[in-house]
């Protein structure tokens, strides 16, 4: 009897997880058939508006970025760019007739935020309406906002504007308590990534870099609603230091809004524009929407002859290895630009970056690359986004011509080194203690779980040094400066693109088409093709990938769920404990969001 109990349970599970698999595999069919059911160009089938939402994430290449698991296979994530194309697109479109620009908590960088901002003034420019709404306009969302010709404020909401800071948590006492410390090296007196560990607040060196560079964002952020609203930059100020715009009414009152609304105002604003009846449902558009509307091909297709352009995204943190979307891992980076390196049609190479550094091994065997394609006859030029600091300065140093935007944050040059102290924790709170039998002074040297020498932290320091002077070296020959020069600027020093460019850290101010435009001028180009890359995996692909993979996005990606705001000091800790640890690192301190 209880072997038959025991079989009937085993044929049921068996069962169970067959008709899970089963379903599971119906769920990815069919959102697989859904996303491939209407393939090539979606037209609108109505007039209506286009809505940019601000509390979006846009990376700068569309959907370059983490997955979440099945449920997010068909949910497009729009690139920077392509969101920029799709504004400048519905300027000239009949079918788009203003834009409905939502507000929110925004995470996008200084840089990101200019570009979306001047996108939307030539649209503007066009004629067609621009309305911002929402229940609370933020710093980073309003610098957008205030291009719309009419900006509608919920009763209950605030437009908030405080000033631009930064928050920068600090591990010192948290590793104190657990009993876990960190060798730290470091060459630049404003190299400041290393401070978390060592200090509860920032250095003097830390804040005044900081108080220098935001005070720049902050000028130009200012100086863009001035122009837009009409108010002059010393009563934003005033307005901004003493925090007074803290209810509806005070918006209206220092003209930061037009009109207190609801969100079914401004849909009868839109019906009205759009010549509905008030029981009509006007047609907004998302950007996702809206970008498979129309052919992004230009109007004029290149002949088959024509040369090709390879643009190459470099977003995220540098990392040794393959790396997963939104970072630049250096294995994957090397094939591309390999590639590019070899195709004979392809005649210049645009680098944008928009990264803070990361592990300088990476970063060198990238710039070998980009030195060999410049070998090769082909011109680089790169464009800057948020960032390009550290490693991701040391990427660029060496390109034909740099182009940063005003408000970039770059420089950075530097190099720490760290690796994690555990002999305490192991020793004092857990009662672990280690032995060892080595046959020589240094076999066991450099490890978390022995006491360090004076002859180990010589040795660390020495090569840590030895790092940022051919760090020196290397902006020195690709930037055509006096070593002495460059160290004057360098010291992990980090500067704004206005800055960087007085320091001639970058040629000229300017965004990605900029860059575009001058590598087909170096290039010699009448025609020419764009080739993209990194290429994007099919989602089914890439969620394979996941599912099988050690260290799968999609856990990451819960992570970062749960977390929200707090995941970047938690994966910049993590990655200095585990894949970062004991390797010299060129990585600026911390990324600024203006929220």
């Amino acid at each position: 009897m209880n072997f038959l109990k025991i079989l009937l349970g085993s044929c049921l599970g068996t069962l169970l997880a067959v008709f899970l698999v089963f379903f599971i595999g119906l769920g990815i069919l069919s959102v697989v058939a859904s996303s491939a059911g209407e393939p090539g160009k979606k037209a609108l089938d109505k007039p209506g508006f286009l809505e940019i939402r601000a509390d979006l994430y846009y990376p700068e290449k569309t959907n370059n970025v983490r997955s979440t698991g099945v449920f997010d296979l068909n949910e497009q994530h729009i690139g920077l760019h392509d969101l920029v194309q799709s504004i400048q697109h519905a300027a000239s479109d009949p079918k788009i007739k203003g834009i409905l620009y939502r507000s929110g908590y925004s995470s996008l960088g200084s840089a990101s935020a200019l570009l979306i901002r001047q996108a939307l003034l030539e649209f503007k420019a066009s004629g067609k309406p621009i309305y911002a709404y929402g229940e609370y306009f933020t710093e980073g969302s309003y610098s957008m906002a205030s291009v719309a010709d009419r900006i509608l404020l919920n009763p209950n909401g605030v437009v908030e504007l405080k000033g631009f800071g930064a928050m920068i948590p600090f591990f010192k006492e948290f590793l104190d308590k657990t009993g876990i410390s960190f060798e730290v090296y470091y060459a630049g007196q404003f190299k400041s990534a290393t401070e978390p560990v060592r200090f509860n607040k920032m250095s003097d060196q830390n804040r005044s870099q900081i108080r220098e560079y935001l005070e720049d964002l902050y000028r130009l952020h200012l100086e863009g609603i001035s122009e837009s609203r009409g108010i002059a930059v010393s009563d934003l100020r005033n307005i901004s230091n003493e925090y007074l715009s803290r209810s509806a009414s005070d918006a209206i009152r220092f003209k930061l809004a037009d009109t207190l609304a609801y969100q079914d105002d401004v849909y009868r604003m839109i019906q009205n524009d759009l010549g509905l009846s008030e029981t009509a449902r006007p047609s907004i558009f998302s950007v996702n929407r809206y970008f498979e509307s129309f052919d992004h091909q230009p109007a004029h297709a290149p002949a088959a002859t024509a040369g090709r352009i390879a643009i190459v995204f470099a977003e995220g943190e540098i990392l040794d290895g393959e790396g997963h979307n939104g970072q630049v891992g250096s294995a994957r980076y090397l094939r591309i630009l390999r590639k590019i390196r070899q195709d004979d049609k392809i005649k210049a190479l645009v680098l944008r970056i928009n990264s803070p550094g990361g592990s300088s091994m990476a970063s060198d065997n990238i710039l070998h690359e980009i030195n060999l394609i410049r070998e090769a006859g082909k011109p680089v030029v790169v464009s800057m986004g948020d960032y390009a600091a550290s490693g991701g300065y040391y990427i660029a140093c060496s390109a034909d011509s740099i182009f940063a935007e005003p408000n970039t944050i770059t420089g950075s040059i530097g190099v720490f080194f760290m690796i994690p102290n555990l002999t305490k924790l192991m020793g004092d709170k857990l009662g672990i203690d280690m032995d060892t039998v080595r046959t020589g002074k240094f076999t066991t040297a450099f490890t978390p779980f022995m006491p360090w020498s004076s002859e180990e932290s010589l040795i660390a320091q020495q090569q840590t040094d030895m790092v940022y002077d051919r760090f020196l070296s290397v902006v020195s020959k690709g930037r055509n400066m006096d070593k002495d020069d460059v160290e004057a600027v360098a010291q992990g020093r980090v500067w704004s693109g206005v800055k960087a460019l007085e320091h001639g850290l970058v040629d000229r101010l300017g965004g990605m088409q900029d860059a575009l435009d001058c590598a087909v001028r170096m290039a010699k180009l009448d025609e020419y093709k764009v080739l993209e890359y990194p290429a994007m995996k099919d989602p089914i692909q890439q969620l394979l990938e996941d599912l099988t993979s050690k260290e799968p996005e999609i856990t990451e990606s819960i992570i970062q769920n749960k977390l929200t705001a707090w995941f970047r000091p938690y994966a910049r800790f993590a990655s200095w404990t585990k894949e970062q640890a004991g390797k010299p690192l060129m990585r600026m301190p911390f990324e600024l969001s203006i929220r």
